[in-house]
């Protein structure tokens, strides 16, 4: 089981890491913005610096991470830390991966996001051709130490982004960890961080039943399919949006979807739409839309066959539904239900 480290220390987790582990060479990779606030932690280990922002997780910027890795001696008994949000995590974790067919590597969480998303959890990747996460691997860290000393820098936007993803696993637990999760504001730091264990716990729990996503793991993509095509549909369009908040409206067209095909409850669908819509906001789509969201959507990795958009949805919270086939003209009126719900 992939070992999580909470502390306020993280220069002491990651000494002691390094005493255990002992590896032959240590290289940091982070991010332009990182890197100027991080610059205390292990100072004497040069860093990687990747540009910031999901348009740096690419192939190209891989190629970079791998040559740097290349020019600095590393070796099969090298170590990998990643300090950073999502894309950091993402793609250091996937170039450490695939680095002389792997090398271990740590996960070093700067944002909410990327504490309970993308550090945990054993999946690595970058983006292709404006495709999501379409290039990676499984391959689970030694180690990711959270430390809350980072969030309090974080503007509401981040916070939010991570919020997204605590909702998501509350709907896929319990009717009670999705009450206490709707029950706080992501910005009141006190409140928001108690629950973040037990977020990261629904998460770890799936994956360690399932780390190569063969079958209930597949849950973890409740409102991903939807929100993927949202984000790369806003990209695409000169107006980008952060992670979360494309996955918070994929979630609220998920749950639409399980009120039309699995008869969830009004109640669930009536409380998430409202709390979404409050927070983030609705995005800029007509119906004229539809065919370039659906487009997205057949790609998805998820998928069989492009003509078979798969979705996780919910028969009831804390019971999903995985690999559940939806037919475009079924997508096509829960997305004009989720316009409505939205003040579209």
């Amino acid at each position: 089981m992939q070992q999580i480290i909470y502390t306020n220390n993280v220069q002491d987790a990651l000494e002691r890491l390094l005493a255990s582990m002992r590896p032959a060479s240590v290289h940091i990779v982070t991010d332009a913005n990182v890197a100027t606030v991080t610059r205390h932690l292990l100072p004497d280990i040069p860093r990687i610096i990747i540009p910031s922002g999901d348009t740096s997780k690419t192939l190209a910027t891989a190629a970079d991470v791998w040559q740097a890795l290349v020019d600095s001696g590393a070796t099969r008994r090298s170590l990998v830390i990643n300090i950073g949000g999502g894309v950091v995590t993402d793609l250091g974790a996937f170039c450490a991966a695939t680095f002389k067919r792997g090398i271990p590597f740590i996960n070093v969480p700067t944002t909410l996001l990327g504490a309970v998303d993308a550090a945990v959890g054993g999946k690595a990747g970058v983006n292709f051709h404006s495709l999501k996460n379409e290039i990676g691997v499984f391959r689970q860290a030694e180690a990711v130490v959270i430390s809350t000393c980072f969030f309090s820098t974080l503007p509401d936007r981040e916070l939010l982004s991570g919020y997204a993803e605590m909702i998501k696993h509350g709907l896929l637990d319990s009717p009670q960890l999705f009450a206490d999760t709707l029950a706080i504001h992501p910005s009141g730091l006190s409140d928001l961080l108690p629950l973040l264990r037990r977020s990261i716990e629904v998460k770890q729990a799936i994956v360690q039943t399932d780390p190569t996503e063969q079958g209930i793991r597949r849950a973890l993509n409740l409102g991903h399919t939807a929100g993927h095509a949202f984000e790369t549909h806003a990209m695409l369009a000169g107006r980008p949006v952060p992670h979360g908040y494309a996955v918070a409206w994929g979630l609220v067209v998920s749950l639409v979807l399980s009120r039309m095909l699995l008869g969830l409850g009004s109640d669930t669908l009536q409380l998430l739409s409202h709390r979404v819509r409050d927070l983030y906001g609705a995005p800029s789509i007509s119906c004229d839309d539809y065919p370039g969201l659906l487009s997205l959507m057949s790609h998805d990795k998820k998928n069989d066959t492009p003509s078979h958009i798969n979705f996780t949805l919910l028969e009831s919270l804390g019971h999903p539904v995985t690999g559940h086939i939806v037919d475009h003209d079924s997508l096509c009126a829960a997305l004009d239900i989720f316009r409505d719900l939205m003040g579209v």
